[in-house]
């Protein structure tokens, strides 16, 4: 089969939309043909990702600015305060015994305190105070990690249902999530492919039937018009390349243009993005705004293969987003991620953040003065045994709901 007509020399206006330049639009009296309607609807679909990327994107930007602006400065400040209260109670801990001595109970309490809150600064980034953790936890931080790596690779290969790395007592945790998410990925790919594969043939039985041929002759069928949709592909980025190429532009302003035009075109062509290289094409005039709609049925069914691939993969690199900003900005799973959910999030962040770099601030001035450390110990105390009923009843309630 030939390559797509599209290749003239005709200008495009440019302040046409581009679904509306790439779309077939029926002529005066005429109604669109099933291959021209289901072309325009998957150009349609592309559209709407790219919005929903790009409102995505803005999303995220305008949120992020908002973190630096009302969020980031209240963390650092109570990781600031969490800091100055670590070392006063690891100075507490080292220092010869004044005449008010702590009892063991209280010496034990102080210790937890003290590595509690230098691990989470920690893994604040905080590398200085593991050196603090580990004098006064029982188990390093190293040790922790370790064991942790384990318990996880433990759970994660019984809800596999087979082992997905070596044995190595050694292994982070980072090492145990790499290798769990390249099997999971793995399976997944596995997944995808049998069910296209299954797909493809109740394609092609079904088209079969309609059309009155074997399976085998509609499958060549879509073959060749797959084989033609990515000679159309390779055609058309050629065209541009020749056109775009930098080197071969004598004038310099044209020459950043075309090479900003270049750099669009080649990560287009390497995820098949067809319709933002048609959209360049017509940009430079290359090609004439009704090529399109002129084009044969068969050109117009390849044509759609090379749209309706790129929806697919727009379709996953927008669920991909949504997991890794859900992921970034700490959405629940049941809340969508939306402006209105992204504001009540940072709401609640700046909130509780104030609550707890004025609690800090609080339990710093109360364990400076004098006689006045034991008394906020004993608080400490009450609300650790407080959180310790609470875990409790939480575990009997799980255990009560999964009776």
């Amino acid at each position: 089969m030939p390559s797509l007509p599209l290749f003239d020399d005709a200008p495009v206006p440019a302040d046409v939309d581009l679904m509306r330049r790439l779309q077939v639009v029926p002529q005066a009296g005429t109604k669109l043909s099933a291959a021209a309607r289901a072309y325009n609807l998957q150009l349609a679909r592309v559209d709407k990702l790219k919005k929903q990327l790009a409102e995505m994107d803005a999303l995220s930007l305008a949120h992020r600015h908002a973190l630096a602006q009302q969020v980031f400065p209240l963390t650092a400040q109570r990781q600031a305060l969490m800091r100055q209260m670590v070392l006063w109670l690891d100075a507490l801990l080292t220092q010869p015994p004044g005449p008010a001595r702590l009892t063991p109970a209280q010496r034990q309490l102080t210790a937890h305190i003290t590595s509690n809150l230098a691990g989470q600064l920690v893994v604040a980034g905080h590398a200085d105070m593991a050196a603090v953790h580990d004098r006064h936890s029982p188990q390093s931080l190293d040790d922790m990690e370790r064991a942790h790596a384990q318990d996880m690779k433990a759970q994660l290969e019984a809800m596999l249902g087979e082992p997905f790395m070596p044995d190595d007592p050694d292994a982070t945790l980072s090492d145990v999530m790499a290798a769990a998410k390249a099997r999971m990925q793995q399976t997944v790919a596995d997944q995808e492919a049998a069910r296209e594969a299954t797909a493809a043939k109740r394609k092609a039985k079904k088209a079969a039937k309609a059309g009155g041929q074997s399976p085998n002759a509609a499958q060549a069928l879509q073959a060749a018009l797959q084989g033609d949709a990515d000679t159309s592909l390779r055609t058309l980025y050629r065209q541009l390349a020749g056109a775009l190429h930098p080197d071969r532009e004598p004038d310099e302003n044209e020459r950043v243009r075309k090479t900003a035009l270049m750099s669009e075109a080649n990560a287009a062509y390497a995820r098949k993005d067809i319709v933002t290289l048609m959209d360049i094409q017509q940009r430079v005039a290359l090609a004439d705004p009704q090529a399109v709609a002129s084009l044969p049925e068969d050109k117009l069914k390849s044509l759609t293969l090379l749209v309706k691939a790129q929806v697919a993969e727009l379709e996953r690199q927008r669920a991909r987003t949504q997991r890794t900003l859900c992921h970034e900005f700490d959405v629940p799973p049941y809340m969508g991620l939306n402006a209105n959910t992204l504001k009540q999030l940072l709401a609640e962040q700046e909130e509780e953040l104030t609550d707890t770099v004025h609690a800090l601030q609080q339990d710093l001035e109360q364990v400076q003065q004098p006689g006045g450390f034991k008394p906020w110990l004993a608080q400490q105390r009450k609300l650790q045994q407080q959180m310790e009923r609470d875990q409790a009843r939480m575990a009997r309630f799980q255990d009560w709901d999964g009776f």
